[in-house]
């Protein structure tokens, strides 16, 4: 069963997946699509109330990633307890975005490591988590269930090859940081064409400099990262581009935060196109280009179901 809350803004995206479960009359079984209630009371607190039966079924609760992070985590922990009290066969946790999880160390001797926090949480009642792109593949450890975190980069790479096929010319992709280095690799090779890094040294006030790593004179560039928060890094890198000689620049991340006026930020920079997925639902508007992962999730959930290998559809 497909669940979400049917207020909620990810209640579209489990539609969608249900009806792509559903739309091949050659697969084993059907699915069906149930909802969740997730109210608050006066004072703040979240309640939730399954309202089908989901006794001795397999749930796949799809959550919204719209929620402020404090609401996100606790609904899941209670909707979890609700299927587990409800008789579920097992619970499915659906997190297209995995809040919690840029905090993945000890930043400093008395601070939390929150992601280990948010994963003791969800895997109390538990038993899985299908989510895309974390912020750091190795915090998966803090989870002791199946952790499916899935890799959205063959969404992007085809959605700029069928809607942008010209920017592909002379093209060459950019790590904003190093620590965006890998990701931008695996885009590079998908694409077949070379990348620079831009190096950026911080102070406490925010990025004091940045150094472009590589020749982008009179090329196209595609700033590559995992998730665009407040953008400041990735505005930056686009005016040293710029600097640099560079001519269209664009940008992609799994993972749209967009906090503030990132969007109004965007629109007046040297940016020519934001691509990101409706990991976190919002629609196209302005230089902000949305890509559908309805696909990828309905097909992994399809493979779970069934006992089938994820890894192979990477490997296509």
């Amino acid at each position: 069963m497909i669940l979400a809350d049917k207020k909620g803004a990810a209640y579209e995206f489990a539609e969608t997946i249900y009806e792509k479960l559903n739309s091949n009359n050659k697969r084993r079984h059907r699915y069906k699509l149930g909802h969740v209630d997730v109210e608050k009371f006066s004072d703040g607190e979240i309640y939730a109330e399954i309202k089908d039966s989901v006794r001795g079924r397999d749930c796949f609760f799809i959550q919204d990633s719209k929620m402020t992070p404090q609401d996100w985590l606790v609904s899941i922990g209670i909707v979890n307890d609700a299927l587990m009290r409800s008789g579920a066969k097992t619970i499915n946790d659906v997190l297209p975005y995995h809040k919690y999880m840029r905090q993945d160390r000890r930043a400093a001797p008395r601070s939390p490591i929150t992601a280990k926090v948010a994963a003791d949480m969800i895997q109390t009642y538990g038993n899985s988590v299908i989510t895309t792109d974390v912020h750091n593949a190795a915090t998966e450890s803090a989870y002791r269930i199946p952790f499916e975190n899935l890799k959205a980069f063959s969404y992007i790479i085809n959605q700029i090859k069928e809607r942008h096929p010209d920017f592909l010319e002379n093209t060459i992709l950019m790590a904003p940081d190093a620590n965006s280095a890998k990701n931008t690799e695996i885009y590079a090779r998908k694409l077949g064409v070379g990348m620079a890094i831009a190096h950026k040294v911080r102070d406490k006030s925010g990025i004091d400099s940045m150094t472009l790593i590589g020749n982008v004179k009179d090329k196209n560039v595609l700033i590559v990262d995992d998730m665009i928060d407040t953008g400041g890094t990735m505005r930056t890198a686009a005016e040293k581009i710029k600097e640099g000689g560079g001519r269209n620049i664009y940008a992609c991340a799994t993972h749209g935060l967009f906090s503030g006026d990132a969007r109004k930020a965007f629109e007046a920079s040297e940016l020519e196109k934001i691509i990101v997925t409706n990991s976190i639902p919002q629609k196209s508007a302005g230089k902000i280009e949305v890509v559908p992962l309805e696909g990828l999730f309905s097909e992994v959930i399809y493979r779970m179901s069934h006992g089938e290998s994820i890894s192979e559809m990477y490997q296509k």
